[in-house]
């Protein structure tokens, strides 16, 4: 007897621990391992620079074909949560005794501490990159097509929980012992995944009919152009073209802040803690939206919001974005550019968490792990490529950091024009399984 597929809040915010992990782990490496860099094995800013990058030079190498590989796996707790169970206490140990090499603890030399570092955050990369694209595809396989836009603003609102944490938590955790914020992370890590292998039961939608072709990554990715597929081809360009914007501001917006407008380092550091809180108030409603407006409709909206974020701050003088309109706790006094920046985390869960369900819906549920690796191979590629391409432009305009602000709308367009051009994406009628 067949049965129909159905939509639990409750299972998703269960699922979301999965992403919830995620974020805290990456939150924490992304926040306190250029400090270790920096003042633990006094490396220059180009070699801090490179250093971070090669996560993700490891995800797009990896993430893509093993979303390819988690299609094809077959076992009875079903073909995502085996990579969870392998990945995610890999990531947890290395955690766990990266920062006991960093800080010296041990009475050994800096020489011999940093390959040991090296290799513990090598191999935290790698085991990050066998489970996160499975992670995140566990969602379309046990959501509904016409509720995935909610789906994922749950699971982006958990992930954003976990990057909450690991800024206030694991900031104040640091300042009592560095190697805190990396204990904390892994306990959660183990936790977040728990959860999901307890409560969540993946549907074995492949059992139906094991004659099916396996898919394979790269095969799919020609046969997008191949076939012509204008759909796919132009949102896996949207998510490229928005995610070099974005990583324009992510890289250079504390040194812009610094720089251009003269505020102090911790204090720029706040500004862009104010647009990730405003992703997540707004990552369930933007799912709500995208699923009673449209999703194609709500990502153009976004865009458009970020654009005109993007380039006022561009033409504004910096007088008047420093200038205080009000204070909130903790965070204290808000200047203008942090309000815009609010306004831009608005625009920002407007795209992102629409974006996914796009994707994973120009597919059929035999693909959704690898059309999820090709979301990640796109955004993977604009996460090395934008920073390097705006870095130079910041340097050709003679340092001038609010150039970021001129390139990103640019991006931006290029992105809006690719989903203004889509035909299809939306929600599907309820598959049954």
């Amino acid at each position: 007897m067949q049965e129909e597929l159905k939509f639990n809040y409750g299972k998703t915010f269960l699922l979301g621990f999965g992403f919830f992990a995620v974020m805290v782990a990456w939150s924490v490496y992304n926040s306190f391992v250029p400090l270790f860099l920096a003042n633990r094995f006094q490396l220059n800013p180009a070699a801090i620079g490179f250093f971070m990058t090669l996560d993700n030079i490891a995800a797009l190498l990896l993430q893509p074909v093993i979303g390819s590989v988690s299609d094809r796996t077959r076992t009875k707790i079903g073909r995502r949560l085996p990579f969870m169970l392998v990945g995610a206490p890999i990531a947890a140990i290395a955690f766990v005794f990266a920062p006991i090499v960093a800080v010296p603890l041990l009475n050994i030399p800096v020489e011999a501490r940093l390959p040991l570092f090296v290799a513990c955050t090598m191999t935290f990369m790698l085991s990050m990159a066998i489970w996160r694209t499975p992670v995140v595809a566990l969602m379309p396989d046990v959501t509904p097509s016409k509720y995935r836009s909610q789906a994922n603003g749950v699971i982006n609102f958990m992930g954003g929980i976990g990057s909450i944490i690991a800024f206030l938590i694991g900031g104040k955790l640091y300042d009592i012992q560095p190697q805190f914020p990396f204990w904390l992370a892994s306990a959660l890590i183990v936790v977040g995944v728990l959860l999901v292998f307890a409560f969540i039961r993946e549907p074995k939608i492949y059992e139906r009919n094991p004659n099916l072709e396996k898919p394979n990554l790269w095969k799919s990715l020609v046969q997008i152009f191949r076939d012509k597929q204008h759909d796919a081809i132009r949102i896996f360009l949207a998510i490229f073209f928005w995610f070099v914007a974005m990583n324009a501001i992510e890289t250079f917006i504390t040194l812009y802040a610094n720089r251009s407008l003269g505020m102090s380092e911790g204090r720029s550091v706040t500004l862009m803690t104010l647009n990730s809180l405003a992703f997540v108030i707004m990552a369930l409603p933007a799912g709500l939206i995208g699923g009673k407006i449209g999703r194609k409709r709500t990502i153009s909206i976004g865009i458009v919001v970020m654009i005109l974020v993007m380039t006022s701050i561009f033409f504004i003088p910096a007088g008047t974005l420093t200038q205080e309109l009000f204070s909130l706790p903790v965070l204290g006094a808000v200047p203008v550019v942090g309000l815009m920046l609010v306004i831009a985390g608005l625009g920002w869960a407007l795209i992102n968490i629409n974006s996914l369900p796009v994707v994973v819906d120009l597919t059929d549920v035999t693909q959704i792990g690898t059309f999820t690796g090709l979301y990640y191979l796109f955004s993977t590629m604009a996460a090395i490529v934008g920073p390097n391409v705006n870095g130079w432009i910041v340097k050709l305009t003679g340092d001038n950091y609010a150039s970021i602000f001129l390139i990103g709308p640019i991006f931006m367009l290029a992105a809006l024009i690719s989903i203004l051009g889509m035909k299809s994406g939306e929600a599907k009628p309820g598959p049954v399984i």
